[in-house]
């Protein structure tokens, strides 16, 4: 194959991915929007984030790359095109999550040409793996993004899934070292709701 076909090849590989990832925004979280009419797809919640990682940079406790963590951020959903969305506090559905994800991302990310998806997946993997300062922040953002709606919108999707105190702590136990300014933030966020009776006290 000449040079010329091999550019063409890897386009057409490019497009193929391309207009698959349209598939993300279809994947609906748990998470209404701040106005509470609807809850949000991982298209917008990647685009949130990726817009995040530029404003709040400054709050992370390392020193970040911030177009890799944008880069991760609009990736490290798009397995869920396969796998479909995992709810946060489901733990039934926790338990075979990653078999889940590591298949999708091996289908969508082999989709492009080589060099591209073997960066790609590396960095969904980055991500996943959460000990790089890029990784850290980006899950900083990814669980103080929907705290933030949840907030916004009343805590509804708290109350709808009887989300408890405990539950939030747990999944985010590493963000005060991560970002301990947004954490304290966060923690201000759940104490509001516990005593709106949005999200149940179960660590007093």
């Amino acid at each position: 194959m000449g040079k010329m076909e091999e550019r063409k090849e890897r386009l057409k590989n490019q497009i193929h991915f391309i207009v698959e990832i349209d598939k993300v925004k279809d994947i609906f979280r748990q998470t209404y929007l701040a106005n509470g009419k609807r809850k949000e797809n991982d298209a917008e919640h990647s685009w949130h984030l990726a817009l995040m990682a530029v404003l709040l940079q400054e709050y992370a406790a390392e020193k970040v790359d911030v177009c890799k963590v944008m880069t991760m951020v609009l990736l490290h959903d798009l397995v869920e095109i396969d796998a479909g969305d995992t709810y946060a506090y489901d733990a039934e559905g926790a338990k075979d999550k990653r078999e889940r994800e590591v298949r999708a991302a091996d289908r969508i990310f082999g989709l492009l040409p080589e060099d591209q998806g073997e960066s790609f997946r590396a960095l969904w993997e980055e991500f996943e793996g959460y000990e790089t300062p890029e990784a850290k922040f980006a899950h900083v953002l990814d669980n103080f993004q929907p705290l933030l709606l949840n907030a916004a919108s009343n805590g509804r999707s708290w109350k709808e899934h009887e989300v408890r105190k405990s539950q939030i702590y747990k999944r985010n136990e590493r963000i005060p070292m991560c970002a301990p300014e947004i954490w304290e933030i966060m923690q201000e966020i759940v104490e509001e709701y516990i005593r709106k009776g949005n999200v149940i006290d179960d660590l007093s």
